[in-house]
């Protein structure tokens, strides 16, 4: 045969942002061999009349450091066309770990990522076949994966790694920093896609504390990126705070030579139209020749939670005494007056953080005992029963014992605003952060979104426009060498979509994960087939390859597979 696979009479979108024509492609041996025209016979051919036919979806922000290492189909990305993942965003990772640092790990990512500590345990165990980052890079590869991945190395495991207990009370020593420098240099020369690390406010550890990597002078981390910046390559990702903003990112580019992406520019993240002052800024950055680009979402960032886990609300002062107590303690807290008129204070709509009105957007997901409320607007039930509304969510959490949960558009959710972040070229578009707050939200399906909100639906970009942003944009601003374009010798990662039906389904509770633990899905609309290194993994919705039998995925280290 002239081929093992051959998709004929497909529209093909090459992902450089060209217009797309009718034609045939070709793969043999894991790579694109004939475009446009493919004379011959093959093993398997797909009629991809209808189809669009493009590159596999590049996800530069996920967090499936975790969760790769008992689910190595990395659902759901690859449903909604993704075939290559960058993990390790927001200075989070599993590695380097000392075994005694295993359980703290795990408790953090439950409080900051919203990973279920019993879905974590039930999913790696205590006894963990790799302690620093090469070793961890090597155990994904070797268990093989459906999908690429490549990882930055984060922050806070390496200050966690190198100072203990101390990462999150105080500055690091000279000698201190000097250590995680060599892990840095370490974690380069086997394949990391970068440094990361995080000042956010939202970012705290299970114990109330803020994360390691908050606890760092800008001295430290000036030195990490400088000792990723010695292997000649690599990027930034960082989650802004206070402390690591403009000022600060542009003196990292300017001063190492490397690429910044950072996380994220949301519409009404501090009041309406706030997003234009950083667009602004972002534009000057790039005039003066520094690579910055800030990280946009093209969906609103919805957040289901109970009171028991406030996650949204933690970045507000009156929640810090929340995060240094239990569940009784938090039904206390809940249940005294003066906590309940700081908290609506606090929540009025001409307040200028994302929280502000939150109530007049909340709708009640989950009311034990009182279905018939479920999916409703908070504030109509409240309405209806004579009750404030922030009464009567903190009287839901306290009877039910935390059952009760609400949904909330936290910000983006302005679609004139989101629609000029997806305009801006300056922008990327990100934030699936698949493998993370699983139970709270759902925004892997970010690619089927884009391709059939904004772009059919809304006409916001052409298709041809959307597939670029999806593909060889964060391709080539990640330095992943050979992903997210069709041509011919390169990888075979490709997807077939219909561009009339493809879209993101309305998010379904499943309970799926290690020990029965829940989280949100959302189902691929119109994806008919993903292909990884020439390998078909899906067609029709339906996994076409399986755990322990030869998954196509690859290890892109330093960008590119080996």
């Amino acid at each position: 045969m002239d081929y093992d696979l051959k998709i004929v009479g497909g529209t093909i979108v090459d992902g450089s942002g060209g217009q797309g024509y009718r034609g045939d492609l070709g793969v043999r041996s894991g790579r694109v061999v004939a475009l446009g025209e493919a004379k011959g016979e093959a093993t398997r051919t797909i009629d991809a009349g209808g189809l669009v036919v493009c590159p596999g979806f590049v996800d530069i922000h996920t967090h499936y450091d975790a969760q790769v290492l008992w689910d190595p189909m990395l659902s759901i990305s690859p449903w909604h066309g993704v075939t290559t993942a960058v993990m390790g965003n927001c200075g989070f990772g599993v590695a380097p770990m000392h075994p005694y640092d295993r359980k703290g790990i795990m408790q953090t990512l439950e409080k900051v990522e919203g990973m279920s500590y019993a879905a974590l345990e039930a999913g790696l165990g205590l006894d963990w076949p790799f302690e620093s980052f090469p070793e961890y890079l090597s155990t994904v590869e070797s268990s093989g994966t459906a999908i690429n991945l490549t990882a930055f190395i984060g922050h806070t495991p390496v200050r966690l790694y190198v100072m203990g207990e101390d990462a999150s009370e105080r500055e690091a020593t000279e000698a201190e920093v000097a250590a995680m420098a060599d892990i840095v240099r370490g974690a380069m020369a086997a394949g990391a896609i970068g440094f990361s690390t995080s000042q956010a406010a939202t970012h705290h550890a299970f114990d109330g504390r803020p994360i390691p990597s908050r606890l760092a002078a800008f001295s430290e981390i000036d030195a990490l990126v400088g000792a990723m910046a010695e292997s000649g390559r690599g990027i930034l990702q960082c989650t802004i705070g206070k402390t690591l903003f403009h000022d600060e990112m542009s003196a990292l580019a300017r001063r190492h030579g490397v690429p910044v992406t950072w996380t994220a520019l949301l519409a009404g993240m501090s009041g309406p139209g706030s997003h234009k002052k950083h667009l602004a800024r972002t534009a000057e950055e790039r005039a003066e020749g520094l690579n910055i680009v800030p990280q946009v979402a093209c969906r609103p960032i919805m957040f289901d939670f109970d009171f028991g886990e406030p996650f949204p609300f933690e970045m507000r002062p009156i929640f810090k005494e929340t995060m240094q107590t239990n569940r009784q303690g938090k039904k206390a807290i809940y249940a005294d007056d003066s906590f309940r008129q700081n908290f609506r204070a606090d929540a009025d709509p001409r307040e200028k953080h994302m929280l502000a009105g939150w109530v007049q957007r909340a709708v009640i997901s989950a009311a034990p005992g009182d279905a018939g409320i479920e999916e409703r607007p908070l504030l109509e039930v409240a309405a209806e029963r004579g009750l404030d509304p922030i009464d009567m969510a903190l009287d839901m959490s306290i009877n039910s014992d935390f059952a009760a949960r609400f949904r909330i558009p936290l910000v983006n959710h302005d679609e004139a605003e989101v629609r000029e972040l997806l305009a801006d070229d300056n922008t990327i578009v990100a934030l699936s952060d698949a493998g993370a707050h699983a139970s709270q939200l759902c925004d892997a399906c970010y690619s089927t979104h884009l391709l059939g909100h904004w772009s059919r639906d809304e006409g916001a970009m052409e298709v041809e426009k959307a597939i670029h942003m999806l593909t060889q944009k964060p391709a080539d601003l990640m330095g992943i060498k050979d992903r997210g374009l069709l041509a011919q010798g390169r990888p075979a990662d490709v997807v077939l979509f219909d561009p009339d039906s493809v879209g993101a389904s309305g998010l379904t509770r499943v309970h799926d994960l290690p020990a029965g633990q829940d989280r949100l899905v959302a189902q691929a609309i119109g994806i008919q087939a993903v292909i990884v290194n020439g390998t078909l993994i899906r067609e029709d919705g339906t996994d076409t390859v399986s755990p322990g039998a030869g998954l196509p995925g690859q290890m892109l280290r330093g960008g590119q597979a080996a």
